[in-house]
């Protein structure tokens, strides 16, 4: 009876070590699968990391962030891809940028989806060294469908602006075109101008001009044109001026309208003189607030103008204080300060001047007699002011007004 049960007990232990034996077989199995697969796994993200950066220029950063995103297992496709790239003009830069904002770009087909794309701006006109520079400021250019989307919308726009050189210039003011539904988005707000009169020149110029602001929300483009034209601009008027209102508004919101208007008048601007100076050029309440009141201290403190002259010319806030009007200002600086030139000149008009017009009556028929003009001119002397021969402002304003 021992013996049976001690036969028993080694036969159960027996059972017992092998059913353990297997299932640590079992488990070392499943270890070294998932071993395996965290191996793999990691090589290939070792190897997207290292294409990323060594074939594409991509930084450390960008090419780990990317590694989260895309698996490259084999380089054939995405070699394909680069030579591509390489063929229509894109430098390592290009391909650095482009392949860091869209690494998935690398398992495109490269005959059937991206050639194509490529080829067909090619046709529009746009120059081998624009086009990479086009494709890469917007990732989605090359994500939109060809056939769907691309050639629809060109279509139409071309059926209004008429010309491949006029979509490139719409194009360079807003990628958006490539990608936004057209018909849906910009044609009813065209038929908004087309109901009010505007001609098709100017909704052409509009198109090419800033077709972001026809991509506003339809309600919101009504409002605009309604408060355009209670401003008192003609909408049936071949004049740029209705088209350019309807730009301006578009593109500001009433806080950045307000906080310029506040600037205006904290020098001196009536309601009146604002609205003056938008029917005469309406983009200068794109200037940033604060270049309007940078620009409106240098003309009023430094150059000695009333805040109103500036009504008369609201141009001079889209000119560069630093590479237009202050080397301006010092070569009249330096004319008046030897009396070749009157003092009563008028400053605004000669600020505004065609560069051309101004070199040639300012700076090249002087430059002999007064050699510092050009000095002046190319920004080379300090401005220190239009009359800095008046002892004061006091003076220097009863000097305009005698």
């Amino acid at each position: 009876m021992f013996l049976f049960l001690c036969k028993r007990l080694i036969q159960h232990r027996t059972k017992d070590a092998f059913r353990s034996h297997v299932r640590f077989l079992q488990t070392s199995s499943s270890s070294l699968e998932s071993f395996s697969s965290i191996s793999n796994s990691k090589n290939q993200q070792s190897l997207t990391v290292s294409y990323l950066m060594n074939s594409c220029g991509v930084s450390l950063e960008s090419a780990i962030s990317a590694s989260k995103k895309i698996h490259i297992e084999s380089t054939e496709k995405p070699d394909l891809v680069l030579e591509l790239l390489r063929t229509h003009g894109f430098t390592k830069t290009h391909i650095a940028n482009l392949i860091s904002k869209l690494p998935s770009l690398l398992f495109s087909n490269p005959d059937k989806t991206l050639k194509p794309k490529i080829e067909y701006f090619e046709s529009l006109g746009i120059s081998s060294l624009d086009l990479p520079k086009f494709l890469c400021s917007d990732k989605y250019i090359l994500l939109s469908s060809l056939r769907n989307r691309i050639i629809p919308n060109f279509d139409f726009l071309r059926s209004h602006v008429h010309t491949n050189e006029n979509i490139v210039a719409a194009l360079k003011q807003s990628t958006r075109l490539v990608r936004c539904s057209v018909q849906k988005v910009i044609e009813p707000n065209i038929s908004i101008l087309q109901s009010h009169g505007v001609p098709e020149s100017n909704i052409s110029r509009l198109i090419v001009l800033q077709p972001r602001s026809l991509m506003t929300n339809t309600d919101l483009f009504k409002e605009v044109v309604r408060k355009v034209e209670e401003m008192g601009f003609d909408p049936t008027s071949t004049s740029r001026s209705f088209v350019l209102a309807i730009r301006t508004i578009a593109m500001l919101s009433k806080l950045k309208w307000e906080n310029k208007r506040e600037a205006l008048k904290s020098f001196g601007w009536s309601e009146d003189d604002i609205l003056s100076a938008f029917k005469v050029q309406p983009m200068y309440m794109l200037a940033s607030e604060k270049k309007i009141k940078e620009l409106m201290d240098f003309f009023v403190n430094k150059v000695g103008l009333k805040p109103t002259d500036i009504t008369r010319c609201p141009n001079l806030f889209l000119l560069s204080l630093e590479k237009r009007i202050i080397p301006r200002c010092s070569v009249l600086q330096i004319l008046m300060s030897k009396g070749l030139i009157e003092k009563d000149l008028d400053v605004v008009w000669v600020l505004n001047a065609p560069k051309n017009s101004f070199e040639k009556k300012f700076v090249i028929n002087y430059q002999e007699i007064a050699p510092e003009v050009l000095k002046a001119y190319q920004g080379e002397m300090e401005f220190l002011g239009l009359y800095n021969g008046l002892e004061d402002v006091s003076k220097m304003k009863q000097f305009q007004k005698s």
